[in-house]
């Protein structure tokens, strides 16, 4: 398979089946995409569509069954190994007997970093997602929200171009949510990362992307790719202009015309 020079996540005709005690169960099927250097994509869909588990085939949490993948021109295995990526789960996932700041480290000191590298690196993301000051602070001492912006802080720890996001925001209040999506923006503005980020709002998907996948029930498919056409600045309030409402109507449209699909 051939892929630009710019794609950092690649897939052809990926299909995915569980083998289970009541039978086989079709996850992903027939699934084409690209993603390419500095994309911010959202993967949207009901429950159950394969949206985690498309995240989890690029991260090699779980293996494909049918077609091929590439992540950065690599297998998903050899791109876990050489570390391509950093994965940011639905809930925090932070050790409550570490300090904020040794929860960030964690990777770095199971890649061998040096102390001081580690003390730079870890100073530098509590910056970037404004916890500068809550490195001392345990898990339990922090909000939700803060909480996550310390998984991120740790998933960009080492410095991977691309950033896996399994509904990072899902549990949070709508207010403390507006004000993450803002800040992770911000964050992506800054860093010029890759991102590919599930959720189940459409506004969030709509307000985050440059690319909004739409996923049908299962066995999983893409019904639609959408390219944003809103541009990169982008305040809370534009979420009440005709162009956002006209996009997050095709998504709606995507999701519905999903549910024609039978197996």
């Amino acid at each position: 398979m051939t892929t630009s020079p710019l794609s950092v996540v690649s897939a052809k005709n990926l299909g995915l089946t569980f083998e289970t005690n009541d039978g086989p169960v079709h996850a992903l099927s027939n699934v084409d995409l690209e993603i390419n250097k500095g994309d911010f994509v959202s993967f949207i869909g009901p429950s159950g569509c394969g949206k985690t588990t498309f995240l989890r085939v690029i991260a090699d949490l779980e293996k494909h069954t049918a077609g091929t993948i590439t992540v950065n021109g690599m297998t998903p295995e050899e791109a876990r190994k050489s570390r391509s990526y950093g994965y940011v789960f639905q809930a925090a996932a932070l050790y409550p007997w570490r300090s904020i700041e040794k929860n960030i480290a964690l990777p770095l000191e199971i890649m061998g970093y040096a102390k001081s590298e580690q003390d730079k690196r870890v100073a530098a993301m509590l910056d970037l997602v404004n916890l500068s000051g809550f490195g001392k602070k345990y898990p339990w001492q922090l909000s939700g929200g803060m909480q996550q912006r310390a998984s991120i802080a740790r998933a960009l720890a080492f410095d991977a171009d691309l950033l896996l996001m399994d509904e990072p925001f899902g549990a949070l209040d709508e207010i403390v949510r507006d004000h993450l999506n803002e800040q992770l923006l911000k964050l992506w503005a800054a860093t010029k990362k890759t991102i590919c980020f599930v959720t189940h709002s459409i506004p969030e998907a709509v307000y985050l992307s440059t690319k909004i996948v739409v996923m049908s029930p299962r066995p999983g498919r893409v019904t639609d790719v959408i390219t944003s056409t809103l541009p990169k600045e982008r305040p809370l309030d534009i979420r009440e202009t005709p162009e956002f409402l006209q996009i997050a109507h095709r998504v709606r449209q995507g999701l519905k015309a999903g549910h024609s699909y039978e197996e």
